[in-house]
């Protein structure tokens, strides 16, 4: 798919190295709260996030995204699949890169140096198989990951596995991923930096003579402790005193789960709708609706090409739009 998203917000880094490995890769998964795992048909971009989604479905369809960032920040991806031969051999290509721009230099006395630059690619070759006589699908994709920033690089590998359970009579699809299992081979300097390592769980299904299909992905299983204490959210007392937000099992757990709902799924037309609770309570403002983590989209098939829209509400200041073109190149 081919998307330009307009408007952006900003992402919490810092722990992990090759951060754009997590960015969301097409409008549809935007549309649908950022990390959807679940889906198993035509779209390739659905296998640079779980390779066990890689099908016969996805022969000689092309997708390519393009995302107008941060300032002069832009990433792309793109993803393609091959039928080898007439049965079930799906070999999945797919690349994703981040180019951060022009930095002006300076040095430790503040003086101007030379301007400087930085990016980051990822190839990944992919590939899943059925187990025999079992509704059970497992992939794989090998990623070889480059990264350059001002005179530093750093190279690595990774490794995503997925498994998922296809039940056709039920249309339901029950999948988990390991994702980005891996090291750097080189680092920047002296000291490598894990990579980010997450494991995520998700389930979807088309309901029965309705045409609705729903998806739940359950994120960043690997750790528990992903919520914290906003300080906005702090009480003052009389006395000055401050009581600190309470972070309790609900807020942990309710901060993993993204939600979507696909309207006319199978049909040349459809609507996309989603949630995402951890970017809607993170990115919300004290007494004021913004409708953080709100997302939204639409897709139209117009003979071999499928045209995507999608928007994704962050706060009252910062949102995207995603434009995008899938191509089915099968005569």
């Amino acid at each position: 798919m081919l998307s330009f998203s307009f408007i952006s917000f900003g992402q919490v880094g810092g722990r992990y190295t090759y951060q754009f490995l997590g960015l969301v890769n097409s409008p549809r998964e935007a549309a649908l709260g950022g990390k959807i795992i679940t889906n198993y048909d035509y779209d390739p971009m659905q296998a640079l996030y779980n390779p066990a989604t890689i099908n016969p479905a996805m022969d000689n369809q092309l997708s390519l995204n393009f995302i107008n960032y941060i300032g002069d920040v832009s990433y792309g991806s793109a993803a393609y699949a091959y039928l080898w031969d007439r049965r079930t051999q799906v070999l999945h290509l797919g690349a994703t890169y981040i180019n951060y721009g022009k930095f002006d230099g300076y040095d430790e006395q503040g003086n101007p140096t030379n301007n400087f630059g930085g990016g980051e690619v990822a190839f990944s070759v992919g590939h899943a198989r059925n187990i025999a006589f079992t509704n059970f699908h497992i992939g794989g994709n090998l990623k070889v990951i480059s990264s350059k920033l001002e005179q530093y690089t750093s190279l690595g590998v990774a490794l995503d596995i997925g498994v998922m359970y296809v039940y056709e009579d039920w249309d339901l699809h029950i999948t988990a991923v390991a994702r980005n299992v891996g090291t750097q081979l080189k680092p920047y300097d002296n000291i490598r930096e894990p990579l980010p390592f997450e494991l995520l769980f998700g389930i979807s299904q088309t309901l029965q003579h309705v045409p609705i299909r729903w998806h739940l992905t359950l994120e960043n299983l690997q750790v528990w402790n992903i919520a914290f204490a906003n300080p906005n959210n702090a009480i003052l007392d009389l006395e000055g005193g401050v009581t600190n937000e309470k972070i309790n099992f609900l807020d942990n757990a309710l901060r993993r789960m993204i939600i979507g709902i696909e309207l006319f799924p199978e049909r040349g037309f459809n609507i996309r709708v989603g949630y995402n609770f951890r970017r809607g309570e993170e990115l919300k403002i004290i007494e004021k609706r913004t409708f953080a983590g709100l997302s939204a989209g639409f897709s139209i098939k117009l003979n071999k090409l499928r045209l995507s829209y999608s928007y994704a509400k962050y706060s009252s200041a910062a949102a995207s739009s995603y434009f995008g073109l899938n191509i089915d190149l099968n005569k």
